[in-house]
């Protein structure tokens, strides 16, 4: 393992939340009279809550029951029983068992049922309530709390896909063409050995609840909320955001493409550009990304393989490519888009191809800030243990992928590969090849030198013994000096 450059990477990981303590925190006694009555916790939601968390703990040595429920100021909101200890309730999503929807500021109650509690007894009970609103974001809130592994290292991932919430189909029990359930998506990322998925449903967060009744049961696999925000002049994922954005681009809500990206980043989403350089018409409407005042600084990622879409006119490579040289910042991406587990003849399974992230481990803030500090390659076929470790030295500094060098008389590229024998490493430099090496063994360690010192940008992509693309790898940032 190139091991300087990835500790190095790991170090600036920012968390998507900030981990607070409870809002309100309520303490009291169930006692033998509570037997089978109902003990509400009435509580105050201020203006601008974008989410309510509840939890319960109580002492159960004496054979006491606590089931837990909810109401607002107006409507029943939801009833577990007593089979969970917390829940989630906000506008896009809630937990299993309880209805998202608007959270008015007013009077709220945790209702506590108690179908036992002993005659004499006495059990002390604790309820927290956390709000978050702004930058206070609680981690019990996330669909997988704790991270569903907790090490750091390279996880493989699908970030792109539909099911029934949007137009993903497949085939019924009696063979008809159906709007394809949730379960069938994620069931199909589970088989294929992925470490994270993201569900990225056409401009809803309708699926978001879904996820988080399926997390527990998918307790290998990271599920990643996200949406595919679909408009007249592109198409981009919005991977793990909170709720729901607006994508009405040239509505009163939302003026230019630029009022989307502000919002989308208010959402604490990464935004990636989906398949940019299909075309935009009656054969692919919206498709290919055309809005001319797009702020490339609010853009975290591109999909530069889309299905099987890896080189050609219509891949994104080349336009991912030319947004580096024009010195833009941008990891690299895939997604499957699929729309289909099944994966019909000529369709690209979900997992093919895949994105591989180094993270800090295996939750959804920390692979939004492997993607983000770009330490991420493509598995052009995805389906096998692949691996691409690019280590950037210069000036007796070292850098991974994604991170940044200042350029020296001699700029060395270390790279280990595995899994790939008999392919060829190519040297891409500031978009275009540069070098080759052959790859001998089956876990390679290959050196590229950059004479002169460059400007820009270098990467290390591998190709097969046919010349097709198997790994694509994101760039080490070289910076010149003014003097």
């Amino acid at each position: 393992m190139l091991l300087p450059a990835l500790l190095a990477a790991l170090a600036p990981i920012t968390a998507g939340a900030q981990e607070a303590a409870p809002d309100l925190v309520f303490t009291g006694a169930i006692t033998g009279a509570d037997h089978q009555h109902y003990k509400p916790v009435p509580f105050d939601v201020p203006k601008g809550v974008e989410r309510i968390t509840v939890t319960l703990s109580y002492d159960k040595a004496s054979k006491t029951v606590v089931d837990l429920g909810l109401w607002d100021p107006v409507r029943f909101r939801g009833w577990s029983g007593g089979t969970r200890d917390r829940f989630t309730i906000a506008p896009s999503d809630a937990s299993p068992g309880y209805l998202p929807g608007a959270l008015p500021a007013g009077r709220w109650q945790v209702m506590l049922g108690v179908p036992n509690a002993r005659a004499g007894s006495k059990a002390a009970y604790r309820v927290t309530v956390a709000f978050d609103r702004g930058a206070v974001r609680h981690a019990s809130a996330a669909i997988a709390d704790p991270p569903i592994d907790r090490n750091p290292g390279w996880y493989r991932g699908d970030l792109h896909m539909h099911d029934a919430h949007s137009d993903g189909s497949c085939a019924s029990q009696s063979g008809r063409r159906v709007p394809c359930p949730l379960f069938r998506t994620v069931e199909a990322a589970a088989k294929a050995g992925l470490d994270f998925v993201a569900v990225t449903d056409h401009n809803t967060t309708a699926h978001f609840s879904g996820l988080r009744e399926l997390q527990p049961f998918f307790d290998r696999l990271l599920l990643i909320p996200g949406a595919e925000i679909t408009t007249f002049g592109g198409h981009a994922n919005l991977i793990g955001p909170r709720g729901f954005v607006d994508f009405r681009i040239g509505s009163r809500a939302v003026p230019d493409v630029r009022a989307l990206q502000r919002a989308a980043a208010a959402s604490g989403g990464l935004l990636s550009l989906n398949h940019p350089a299909l075309p935009s018409g009656e054969a692919c409407m919206g498709c290919g990304w055309t809005w001319p005042d797009t702020d490339w600084s609010a853009v975290t990622a591109i999909e530069a393989v889309n299905a099987n879409a890896a080189e050609g006119p219509l891949a994104g490579i080349g336009f991912w490519y030319a947004r580096l040289n024009a010195g833009h910042r941008l990891t690299g991406i895939a997604g499957s888009d699929n729309h289909d587990p099944d994966a019909p003849s000529g369709k690209a399974p979900i997992g093919r191809p895949t994105t591989v992230v180094h993270a800090a481990n295996l939750s959804t803030d920390a692979i939004l800030a492997g993607i983000r500090a770009g330490n991420v390659f493509i598995d052009v076929r995805g389906g096998a243990k692949r691996l691409l470790e690019v280590e950037g030295a210069a000036g007796g500094r070292v850098a991974a992928m994604g991170g940044t060098l200042d350029a020296a008389p001699e700029t060395l590229l270390r790279i280990h590969a595995r899994g790939v024998a008999g392919a060829t490493a190519e040297l891409i430099a500031n978009g275009k090849p540069a070098q080759t090496q052959p790859i001998d063994g089956d876990d390679a360690r290959l050196v590229f030198r950059l004479g002169r010192p460059g400007c820009g940008w270098a990467a290390v992509n591998v190709r097969d013994g046919a010349g097709h693309p198997l790994l694509i790898g994101n760039p080490i940032y070289l910076r010149c000096r003014s003097k």
